[in-house]
């Protein structure tokens, strides 16, 4: 049992980094795996991290899609996303395992900057994107999968996509999750298969999922209570939460 297998001071942190993602996935409609995987390797281990936070990721994004509204809007629009990003999962994989050492991360935060200076500067629209979304739908379905892959982070590339589309914040949140839940439910496929973690041992981690969903709950009430304008704001200040987190982790492995 997870329980038992851990201090009760490691579990309670395991238990207050699960409460804090299922906040910020319910009021911003994504973000769980991103708030709750360092912060609990952080205590622990990253294997560790990755078994507590699967199964609490997947009910946190089924009740987000439950309770955000008809995904058929979303589905019909974007349903190609999840296989562009699960090619590109499989190529940034492999390029990450023949190199290593390049700064994919590095590379995502430089992403991200940009894009939010040329939001600051009034260039965040992205018309091009808008008079060509066919054309851009598959690199950033592919970006994320790519990043997904190295640096262990998918939202960016997608977010960027759909803030320049300008879709309303339940399909945005929903056209998300919908990649979040194809990519966790093969995460969940190959370690339950490969990863020699029995289905015994999920079982576990679903009083987590509860805290999980208890949290997302409360996440959003505050979503719902906030105009479009102010929910993109957030998802903005979100991306250079996620760019300033990953600087730090490489500035971090400089030193280490």
């Amino acid at each position: 049992m997870l329980a038992e297998s851990l201090s009760p001071y490691l579990l309670a942190w395991i238990t207050g980094a699960i409460v804090l993602a299922g906040l910020i996935h319910g009021a911003l409609g994504f973000g769980f795996p991103f708030v709750a995987t360092p912060l609990i390797a952080m205590a622990s281990d990253m294997r560790t991290a990755v078994f507590a936070v699967l199964v609490p990721t997947i009910v946190a994004v089924v009740v987000n899609i439950v309770m955000t509204g008809s995904l058929r809007p979303a589905l019909a629009r974007f349903w190609m996303m999840p296989l562009y990003a699960i090619v590109g999962s499989f190529a940034g994989t492999t390029l990450f395992v023949m190199a290593p050492e390049i700064p994919y991360a590095l590379l995502l935060a430089f992403t991200i900057i940009v894009y939010l200076n040329l939001d600051r500067l009034g260039l965040g629209d992205l018309p091009l994107v808008r008079r060509h979304e066919r054309a851009f739908a598959p690199l950033s379905g592919l970006a994320a999968g790519f990043f997904e892959g190295t640096a262990n982070v998918a939202a960016p590339p997608l977010i960027i996509f759909y803030l320049a589309l300008g879709l309303a914040p339940a399909v945005l949140v929903q056209a998300l999750n919908l990649c979040f839940l194809v990519g966790k439910i093969i995460q969940f496929s190959v370690l339950s298969t490969r990863g020699g973690i029995t289905l015994t041992q999920w079982t576990t981690t679903l009083p987590l999922a509860a805290v999980a969903a208890g949290a997302f709950f409360i996440g959003l009430r505050v979503r719902h209570r906030i105009d479009a304008q102010t929910f993109r704001a957030w998802v903005k200040r979100f991306l250079l939460a996620i760019a300033l987190v990953l600087l730090g982790q490489y500035t971090y492995s400089l030193f280490a």
